[in-house]
């Protein structure tokens, strides 16, 4: 049922491209405009790629957030969904999976190319890659929670950010210090295992809240 949960939300959005389109070319737009914006001296742009990668990731993320359940919301599937003898879980479960392989992933896979734009050295390259492949899950686990919450109410995207963004703070700052650390030539393993069990943590109790979530905006 995980595996049928999240073939239908890819074939939802894939019928819907701009969705799918949106993140990725904000995120790519964010990020190379700061080269034009400060100039192309490269310590100072390697200084603050960490930074601007994740912060664009982040917000490249909650761009899409708001229509996790919006469209299932929208056409009733989500009160069936609710009513079903289906695990409501396993359903959240694998939208979430779907929403990280149609937005998260493609951040992802472009990363590398932008963090040259960047002036980041290979090493740095390599902590880019692996932190947002990390962390990139837990900002669709946990913004999942925030859309479960607002999914029946209008503007719902502002207060998604509002509702998860003291949650990314520990992610946001494990990933530019994993970053930084790449960047110098350091061990960053500690990085690594501790955004494994922020993703463990999260893979563990977000699809749950988030479920609850739903029960509660549809039971208003």
């Amino acid at each position: 049922m995980l595996l049928t949960a999240m073939l239908r939300s890819l074939r939802v959005s894939f019928r819907q491209p701009s969705e799918l389109l949106n993140p990725l070319f904000f995120f790519v737009l964010v990020i190379s405009l700061f080269p034009m914006g400060i100039g192309p001296g490269e310590e100072t742009l390697q200084l603050i790629a960490p930074g601007v990668i994740w912060v664009a990731a982040l917000l490249a993320t909650l761009l899409s957030m708001e229509s996790l359940f919006r469209s299932d919301f929208d056409d009733g599937s989500l009160d069936q969904m609710v009513v079903s003898p289906q695990s409501l879980l396993m359903m959240v479960t694998g939208k979430v999976m779907a929403h990280w392989l149609a937005t998260g992933l493609p951040l992802v896979l472009v990363s590398p190319l932008l963090g040259m734009m960047l002036s980041v050295n290979n090493d740095g390259l390599m902590g880019i890659l692996l932190s947002l492949m990390i962390g990139t899950p837990v900002l669709s686990l946990l913004g999942a929670v925030g859309a479960s919450l607002t999914v029946g109410l209008k503007k719902g995207g502002v207060l998604i950010a509002l509702l998860v963004m003291p949650l990314y703070v520990p992610i946001l700052i494990l990933g530019t210090s994993l970053i930084q650390t790449a960047q110098m030539g350091g061990e960053y393993r500690g990085h690594l295992f501790w955004m494994l069990a922020l993703l463990a943590l999260t893979a563990g109790t977000a699809p749950i809240a988030a479920a609850g979530g739903i029960k509660v905006s549809l039971s208003r």
